[in-house]
């Protein structure tokens, strides 16, 4: 009897600790909880963090060995205000069938940012190129997947850079003249769309990017509050990429590289997407003619989160095409 107790007031004892352990955690750190339960659900679909020094920043990105050797190695880049985390239901999808790198960029998520460094379109993908130089294995050719912004840069690095791309994914792309929408103007404005600053901004922020509420990342109290606070720490930085991206004379770079990328490559749209309007698919296949088009409905401009299965199974027929079999 005696040494139940003391096994209980053990366990018990343990059990504090540890609570009183992640109270500190989360108390100097709010966004810790958040960034531990991400990490938890890339080690549970197979993934491991590397960090290295490539070029001039640090770089945090994750990674995932195919099952068969030589397999293609797919590289996915994320979008603005975006993490390598945005990949992970797609990243469940195709792990296993090809090596997966899925990296912060410089600047954003865990990878390092340098203050008054230029992380505009052309600067991203010189790093880009980098990157892929440091990552590629022989007999692993590399297939370049960009949401958003990362799109924007992998038009880039795929037309200047055809030695290290072997196919290229477009996914609700940044980088051509668009048809207006409310996103579009606020930025031409000067504004920053995704800004973050309470409860109700946060709100209209999942929905500008999420076409459906039940695809939105679940941000109970006191994590919406922490994110909030990290969201307005960021504001400065995501002002200053946006004048590059948006507003400066390299904002249409990607679509004018477009035209020199002979690859085979994929173009994918939600036709709800509110940030990067639909119109652009047709400005890039214009300039791609070559490309799988891929249009889904439902969804908005997170289709990698939205619609994984259709995005993974168009990124697969991205690399079957043409293969010998």
């Amino acid at each position: 009897m005696q040494a139940r107790l003391t096994r209980a007031r053990t366990v018990a004892l343990v059990a504090a600790v540890l609570v009183c352990g992640l109270l500190t955690w989360a108390w100097r750190d709010p966004m810790a909880p958040l960034r531990g339960a991400m990490a938890l659900q890339g080690w549970w679909i197979g993934l491991s963090e590397t960090r290295a020094r490539v070029g001039d920043h640090r770089w945090a990105y994750d990674t995932r060995d195919a099952a068969t050797p030589g397999a293609p190695t797919v590289v996915l880049v994320h979008g603005f205000t975006g993490s390598k985390e945005n990949w992970y239901p797609l990243a469940e999808r195709l792990g296993g069938h090809y090596r997966l790198v899925i990296p912060d960029l410089p600047g954003w998520g865990e990878s390092q940012r340098i203050a008054g460094a230029d992380y505009g379109f052309l600067a991203q993908a010189d790093r880009l190129a980098q990157f892929l130089r440091h990552i590629r294995r022989e007999g692993s050719p590399i297939v370049l997947v960009g949401h958003s912004m990362g799109g924007g840069i992998a038009a880039i690095v795929a037309a200047d850079h055809p030695d290290l791309v072997a196919r290229v994914a477009l996914i609700d792309a940044a980088g051509v003249r668009f048809r207006d929408n409310r996103f579009g103007r606020e930025v031409l404005a000067g504004g920053n769309p995704f800004a973050v600053h309470d409860e109700a901004s946060l709100q209209r922020y999942l929905d500008t990017v999420f076409n459906d509420r039940a695809a939105q990342p679940v941000l109970p109290w006191p994590v919406s509050r922490a994110v909030i606070d990290w969201r307005i720490a960021q504001a400065p930085f995501e002002q200053q990429v946006l004048d590059r991206i948006g507003r400066s004379a390299e904002r249409f770079l990607p679509g004018e590289a477009a035209a020199a990328i002979q690859q085979p490559a994929l173009l994918l749209w939600c036709r709800q997407d509110r940030v990067i309007d639909p119109s652009a698919m047709a400005l890039y296949a214009a300039r791609m003619p070559q490309a799988l088009q891929v249009s889904l409905d439902g969804c908005g401009h997170m289709s990698i989160m939205e619609r994984p299965d259709d995005v993974a199974a168009s990124v697969a027929l991205l690399i079957q095409r043409g293969r010998a079999r």
